[in-house]
């Protein structure tokens, strides 16, 4: 069978089974877009490029598989680049197929001519520049073989528009071996007997959940080992969901912006067991202060990260569900009484009150919830009262930006999320300045009749900044103010959505029960005053002033 480089291309594709690709047409790709007409796989028409890799990224932390998109060269390229990044950081296998100028015109600045594979390097697991037809199926296979096996991440394939265009025999590639690129999978067995015997011999031992944990579907085993070891469980911010929040083992999310609870029995631990988690800034504060009386045990699949940031007692290189089934063979073998740890303070947050603030309204949002709903965050203050004070009990049910901070993330994620996932409610919580950021893709989410509900918090200010600034400058604020105040059901109205306000919170359960049971795209705004904060452990806390070294 003679296929053309388009043709390929799309064939190899649904040979991964792919489903679904997120995309933007242009001249480089107009082959690509052409061979997509009789194929299987679905195309989402997003609004913007950067939304596409979003939308991608949402999908594939939905579904545990590995999100597609496509752009054409140059400008449709780098509008990737934030997504590509904001993937990276936070290890999502997506892979990214870009259009190139024909190889003759390489290196001559042409229009829309951009060395994507250069740009991309520091921020793929690995990326491509196509150079023959016949070599496709094998870049292609081994993309998805790369972006989901070991640490999950991006890949790139850059594609001349003459490789689109060239005929040539299609031959399937079967099997992907890559010399060079053999992740490790299973721990070392001695490494696994010290980590037991050390759980066994510590009186207060804590478990903190990292987004390796969803990522390796190791949520049963985290249940089996706290089961076994009457620990405590922590989370990272890209951890929620990994473990039920109501349970009474849970203390909740740690670092900066993480709970009073949590960073207490971290603190007082004798043992932490870190789960496919890096350690990052937000976590730590100052490494020479954190969890100064315990154990480290290191379980991650990727070994740069073991010993970067935090020196490792115990370090255990592995994927996580594999560790975890090993540690537990070991300790039903030789059980050992544990004493469940006891928590420092009786509340795990804050008490809400009633009246105008954020918690409150997540409480009421997350109590009219069930655990099938998704929900996709942006960045700023909203991100973290939702990771603080909305209750996540399943894994895959919170996506939000972590490593890299992305404002205009949740929009375009719900959208990936909600394709993914379309018998299911999809909420995407943002503020209105990252609504601004993401709000692109409401035309595709209009367009495609999705039920997804936008929930914005409105307070006419780059909430996070100011707060920093109110903290940090001395509370002279300067360009966090928005002086044009947006109406959002207006909004909501003009591209067909419904539409509703809540200005005030005790109104929050009439206006949520309508609105998440309308069958509509719907856009809630709920006004709110830029004093309300979220406060930094560091401020909240007494003792703890060492916990970071920077906001």
């Amino acid at each position: 069978m003679r296929l053309n480089g388009a043709e390929t291309l799309v064939k190899t594709l649904e040979d991964q089974g792919v489903d679904v690709i997120f995309g933007y047409p242009g001249g480089t790709v107009l082959e690509i877009y052409d061979a997509l007409l009789n194929s299987s796989i679905k195309h989402i028409l997003v609004r913007h490029e950067q939304g596409a890799a979003h939308a991608a990224s949402g999908y594939a932390r939905a579904t545990g598989g590995v999100g597609v998109c496509l752009a054409t060269s140059g400008p449709g390229a780098t509008n990737l680049v934030t997504g590509i990044a904001t993937a990276y950081m936070d290890s999502i296998p997506i892979v990214f197929f870009t259009g190139q100028v024909p190889q003759s015109m390489v290196g001559t600045d042409a229009f829309q001519e951009v060395d994507i594979t250069g740009i991309t390097h520091p921020i793929t697991k690995h990326n491509y520049l196509v150079q023959d037809i016949k070599d496709l199926p094998r870049i292609v296979a081994e993309a998805f073989y790369i972006a989901k096996t070991g640490r999950p991440g991006p890949v790139l394939i850059d594609i001349p528009r003459n490789v689109s265009m060239d005929i040539a025999e299609f031959i399937p590639y079967k099997k992907v071996e890559i010399r060079s690129y053999k992740p490790t999978t299973q721990g070392h067995p001695s490494m696994i007997k010290k980590a037991v015997q050390k759980i066994q011999e510590s009186k207060n031992v804590v478990f903190c959940t990292g987004g390796g944990v969803i990522h390796s579907d190791a949520s049963d085993q985290v249940k089996k080992i706290i089961d076994l070891t009457k620990g405590k469980v922590v989370s990272t911010l890209m951890g929620l969901g990994a473990y039920p929040a109501d349970r009474k083992e849970f203390a909740g999310m740690l670092g900066t912006y993480g709970n009073q609870e949590a960073n207490n029995i971290v603190q007082a631990c004798d043992c932490f067991v870190a789960l496919g988690m890096r350690f990052d800034d937000r976590v730590v504060g100052n490494p020479d202060k954190f969890a100064p009386n315990a154990a480290i045990i290191h379980i991650d699949i990727d070994p740069a990260e073991i010993g970067k940031n935090i020196h490792a007692d115990i370090p255990i290189v592995g994927d996580v569900t594999n560790i975890l089934i090993d540690m537990i063979k070991l300790l039903e073998k030789h059980q050992v009484p544990h004493e469940p740890m006891n928590f420092i303070h009786p509340e795990r947050v804050p008490p809400v009150l009633p009246g105008r603030n954020v918690p409150w309204i997540l409480k009421k949002l997350s109590e009219a919830a069930s655990n099938d709903i998704l929900i996709t965050t942006d960045v700023g203050q909203h991100q973290m009262w939702t990771a603080t004070y909305y209750d996540f009990n399943k894994p895959r049910t919170f996506i939000s930006s972590g490593g890299l901070g992305t404002m205009g993330y949740g929009i375009p994620a719900a959208l990936g999320v909600q394709v993914a996932k379309p018998n299911q409610l999809v909420i995407a919580i943002t503020g209105d300045g990252s609504f601004q950021m993401g709000m692109t893709e409401i035309g595709a989410i209009a367009e495609l009749g999705l039920p997804i509900k936008i929930l914005v918090f409105n307070n006419q200010t780059l909430g996070m900044v100011r707060q920093l600034q109110h903290y940090y400058s001395n509370q002279r604020y300067t360009g966090v103010h928005f002086e044009n105040k947006i109406d959002f059901v207006m909004l909501a109205n003009a591209f067909g959505a419904e539409g509703y306000r809540i200005d005030d919170a005790m109104n929050a359960p009439a206006v949520l029960e309508k609105a998440l049971n309308n069958g509509k795209f719907t856009i809630i705004e709920c006004t709110i005053d830029p004093e309300n904060l979220v406060l930094p452990i560091v401020l909240a806390g007494k003792g703890l002033e060492e916990m970071t070294k920077n906001p």
